[in-house]
């Protein structure tokens, strides 16, 4: 019996890519179409292994769904072939003489899995889920590399300068595993930014992100806030809640300014990332949590340590990568795209036709140290956007600090 088609909702039905059916038996064949066009896919099949592989040259599908034995060209060279062609194209192998051998053989060379024909619907519907979870996110990542190489942008980041560079290139690194990073860096440099970036490039993009200013809990709430509580486990607590680890369950969590939560507070935290088992505060039992942590401060995190406001056991369970924001005044050669990607945001945000900016008010930019980094030239510019009347940011649309400085030193 077809599952519900809510299974699939992480990736809506319009973005799926061709999934092809190869199967010479053309009662297993309609019966496979007839299930995978219910839960919604777009669907061609083949009824060979060399009619398949014309197809899969011509259109490129997202997922082979074969059988592997076939006359003439067999299922595991199908296999071979296409990912010799393109390592994109997941395969799902089909049999009725599932064998160990078979499965190692299909998995060597790359078989995303391999399910026994007359298996129970719902392990398709995982199998191909996963499937397409994982082409999904190999298609984000291959759009990120084409955005960095081409545009020097990657996701909200943008920059040409060799240090934007070198960090869009750590974070594609990183992305992809599981490791927590540590981002570091002054106030409005983009560490949240960054944070999100990572995510979006991650297995868990699909899942929540969820960002926590352990700066801005007071200390009597930061355990509740970040690990839940059940109903009556202190005063005003009148509903079980869950904590940002639960909510965060398959994601990312953010810790931002780790640095300022309370000792008490880290240590419990820590026994969380080594043991990922939660329990409420009035809870009996730990809950089980799987979720990405980063976290962030905006001070020197080896001063955090010798002050004693950071745990030196938790600070080396966080940097396992350490990220570091450079101020934008360390690469201004990045202002003129930074800015022209803000200004195209900050028009769509607020219904403005896209404004240019002139060379005058570029100049006036460049000379301004920017000690609130880029909070501070997006807070500019989107003053600017509001204020400005025609098609060009001039002088006279910027805040009063960057032309005051200008008027100041004479320029």
């Amino acid at each position: 019996m077809a599952q519900p088609r809510h299974e699939f909702e992480h990736f809506p039905v319009s973005k799926y890519r061709k999934i092809l059916v190869v199967e010479d038996d053309e009662r297993v064949r309609d019966s496979l179409v007839e299930l995978l066009r219910e839960w919604g896919h777009n669907v061609d099949t083949a009824v060979n292994g060399t009619e398949a592989w014309n197809k899969i040259v011509a259109s490129d599908p997202a997922v082979v769904l074969s059988d592997l034995q076939m006359p003439g060209l067999s299922g595991l060279e199908l296999l071979k072939r296409t990912r010799e062609f393109n390592q994109s194209i997941s395969f799902i192998m089909l049999t009725g003489h599932g064998t160990i051998p078979h499965a190692v053989e299909a998995t060597r060379l790359g078989a995303f899995d391999f399910l026994e024909k007359g298996t129970d619907p719902s392990h398709l519907q995982v199998a191909l889920r996963n499937c397409l979870h994982r082409h999904e996110s190999e298609r984000q990542l291959q759009i990120a590399h084409r955005k960095l190489r081409d545009l020097g942008a990657l996701g909200r980041l943008v920059g040409h300068s060799k240090k934007m560079r070198q960090l869009m290139s750590l974070i594609n690194l990183v992305a992809p595993s599981a490791a927590p990073v540590l981002i570091t860096g002054e106030s409005g440099t983009g560490k949240e930014v960054v944070a999100r970036t990572i995510h979006e490039l991650s297995p868990y993009r699909s899942n929540s992100f969820v960002a926590v200013n352990c700066a801005a809990i007071p200390e009597s709430l930061i355990e509740s806030e970040l690990f839940g509580h059940e109903k009556g486990a202190f005063t005003g607590a009148f509903e079980s809640r869950m904590g940002c680890f639960e909510l965060a369950q398959g994601g990312t969590l953010l810790l931002d300014e780790i640095g300022e939560m309370p000792l008490t507070a880290q240590a419990k935290l820590l026994r969380v990332l080594e043991d990922s088992k939660v329990r409420r505060l009035g809870a009996r039992n730990e809950t089980a949590v799987s979720a990405r942590v980063l976290a962030s401060t905006n001070r020197e995190p080896e001063e955090a340590v010798r002050s004693g406001s950071l745990r030196s056991d938790l600070y080396y369970r966080l940097n396992v990568v350490h990220i570091s924001m450079p101020p934008l005044r360390e690469h201004l050669e990045d202002l003129e795209l930074l800015a022209s990607s803000l200004v195209e945001e900050l028009c769509q945000k607020h219904e403005r036709r896209t404004k240019a900016i002139d060379p005058e008010a570029l100049r006036l930019m460049h000379e301004y140290p920017w000690p609130g980094n880029v909070r501070e030239l997006r807070n500019v510019l989107e003053r600017a956007v509001v204020t400005c009347a025609g098609d060009t940011i001039t002088a006279e649309n910027l805040s009063n600090p960057v032309r005051g400085l200008a008027a100041a030193v004479g320029i």
